[in-house]
């Protein structure tokens, strides 16, 4: 297959079955980080972009500036190189190296904020940077992924339609919560099309978006310091907070038995279903997303040194 740009390769139709997962039932993760920007967020990115092209808000030669922990900051510098915009990307000391270098590789120019916000992350303060740069200059422009429509459409239309058809049938869904708009498309979606299915939200112990306590939180990807925009609680079923304790052995555990190096909010997700396991009625169905793969997290998931610094030792 040709395709014209790099930002048309998504690959949304990939599911690996996970028989050990839970015993009696059918657990199948959707694979989301096989194309050019390595995660959902190519997804995301795009509808972000092109909804900002439609309501003629980014013109050409304009600049683009946005919040992510990485992945949405990696999938939208390979579109603005590709388009032709340039592109600042709000981040803090918890994103990965690795991230950021992939980031300034494609071209972006990348922020670093580490002032810690009220309730201990960093978000807030990332969201004040950006409004700030964008007050001192009208031209840039802020696609506000917590905020804008354009984000749950994206997996409305996409993630949560190839999930129905390729499934065919899904009993429970388990999914990460963080800027919320895979959550909040993907449940709008089988609200409609497959009420019956039950929806767990997976979060991060420490993140406020389901109103718990704020605390510590060091793993990207999952969990938020406030509360954005977009969220709709009523669509959760049911809600499963995961230590990162648990995320980062479910992430070592599927290296290991299925030879797959996932991102810490899979971890989170395959924690939350392994928690439900014995709760699932038999021959249930369940399908779970998977935003990213590992190798970004060679250096904190899966090293030995940095897991045991900052979680412990694990069981």
């Amino acid at each position: 297959m040709i395709y014209e740009h790099t930002y048309e390769m998504v690959t949304d139709d990939l599911f690996v079955r996970l028989p050990r997962m839970a015993p009696g039932c059918e657990v199948f993760l959707k694979i989301e980080g096989l194309n050019p920007a390595g995660s959902v967020k190519l997804k995301t990115a795009l509808s972000l972009v092109e909804d900002a092209e439609h309501r003629g808000v980014l013109t050409p030669g304009a600049r683009v500036i946005e919040s992510s922990s990485g992945n949405l900051g990696i999938a939208l510098s390979s579109i603005c190189a590709t388009k032709g915009y340039a592109f600042t990307c709000v981040v803090d000391p918890n994103t990965n190296a690795t991230s950021m270098d992939h980031m300034r590789a494609l071209g972006a120019e990348v922020v670093v904020v580490d002032t810690v916000d009220a309730n201990g992350g960093f978000l807030q303060s990332r969201i004040a940077h950006i409004r700030r740069r964008v007050e001192a200059d009208p031209a840039m422009v802020w696609l506000n992924q917590y905020a804008n429509p354009a984000n749950p459409h994206a997996h409305y239309a996409q993630t949560a339609s190839t999930l129905l058809k390729e499934l065919q049938h899904i009993d429970y869904l388990f999914v990460g919560a963080g800027s919320t708009g895979t959550f909040v498309g993907c449940s709008r979606y089988l609200r409609e099309f497959s009420p019956e299915t039950r929806i767990v939200a997976v979060d991060a112990v420490g993140s406020v978006i389901f109103g718990a306590p704020p605390g510590p939180r060091l793993i990207p990807g999952i969990g938020a310091s406030r509360i954005p925009e977009l969220f709709e609680p009523g669509l959760a079923d049911d809600v499963v907070l995961v230590a990162e304790e648990d995320a980062v052995r479910e992430c070592r555990l599927l290296a290991r038995t299925h030879g797959l190096l996932v991102g810490g909010s899979t971890g989170s997700v395959l924690a939350a279903i392994r928690r439900y396991a014995d709760g699932f009625p038999a021959g249930s169905r369940i399908a779970a997303i998977s935003p990213d793969l590992g190798e970004r997290y060679l250096g904190t998931v899966y090293n030995d040194a940095w897991v045991k610094e900052h979680l412990g030792a694990l069981a």
